[in-house]
């Protein structure tokens, strides 16, 4: 049998209910379909704090009561994005509420996505985003990295890298060289058909980011996911490869029928057919520990 494979279920996004009408919003339904996820079979989930009205915000608040309230009834890694505000003398506004609840000690992994990105829907074509709003552009600049890194060094958290395109693989494994006693990266590989950045989700597709994370940060743990996608499809690839899986409303095809804990049980099935188990926390926990810093 193959090794037990990583389900994290990304639960909301900052999408709003208007293109994801059934992601949970407050932190009371971010820890009942969290625990439901748990229980049907995900080790990690990962939410976005959001407003009332479903719109991103950067209530550290928030996030650690839907984290507590999560981990209070199972066991489960419970990972946040929260931005901070935008202020021109700290490179790294972005992660201060980050660091903050890994200050309170909750806090295990956290966003560091290692590379900078436009972000532009297929269906609004060369406009951008079609009416969702901003520029599309995500920005990390490299001085931003680096203390991003730092910061998951000093603080302890392990990075969770969403790798919108190849360079980010090989950018987050220079990050980790330059600072070893970060925790592990986790290579989140993100692939779209709504969108532009990054390949479709192929099988073809899965192998090359394979081949390139075997060269740049050989063992380094990974999954696939992404934006506007389902992943679902890639699962035998992935298994035969030794990788994770992610899936959940901030990652589907916009206004998707099902629920994060439906997306959670098609993936154990997936799993399960292609000769695998998905992995408890515990076990997630226990595979991190067992790796090393990628070579130079």
């Amino acid at each position: 049998m193959a090794r037990k494979t990583l389900i994290e279920v990304a639960l909301n996004g900052a999408w709003t209910r208007k293109y994801q009408p059934k992601i949970p919003v407050t932190a009371k339904e971010i820890v009942k379909d969290g625990v439901d996820c748990i229980k049907a079979g995900a080790a990690v989930i990962h939410a976005h704090t959001l407003d009332p009205d479903s719109r991103q915000n950067g209530d550290v608040d928030n996030c650690a009561a839907f984290i507590d309230g999560i981990r209070s009834q199972v066991d489960a890694i419970v990972y946040p994005t929260i931005v901070g505000k935008p202020d021109p003398a700290d490179p790294a506004w972005l992660w201060r509420p980050t660091v903050e609840l890994a200050r309170r000690g909750i806090l295990e992994w956290g966003v560091l996505d290692p590379g900078s990105v436009n972000f532009c829907r297929i269906d609004a074509g060369p406009s951008g985003l079609g009416g969702m709003g901003g520029s599309g552009l995500y920005a990390n600049p490299n001085n931003s990295l680096e203390m991003a890194a730092g910061l998951a060094a000093e603080y302890k958290f392990h990075p969770a890298y969403a790798c919108y395109e190849p360079g980010f693989v090989r950018q987050g494994a220079l990050l980790h060289r330059h600072h070893p006693t970060m925790p592990v990266p986790i290579y989140r590989i993100m692939f779209s058909t709504g969108m532009t950045f990054s390949f479709p989700p192929e099988p073809w597709a899965v192998e090359a980011y394979a081949k390139l994370l075997d060269r740049c940060a050989p063992g380094s743990p990974w999954m696939v996911a992404g934006l506007a996608v389902d992943v679902l499809p890639l699962i035998p690839v992935v298994v035969a490869l030794g990788g994770g899986v992610r899936v959940g409303l901030e990652d589907a095809l916009f206004d998707t029928p099902m629920s994060n804990v439906q997306m959670v049980e098609a993936a154990v099935k997936a799993i399960q057919k292609a000769g695998s188990e998905p992995a408890t926390t515990a076990e997630v926990r226990a595979e991190l520990a067992r790796y090393a810093m990628p070579a130079a």
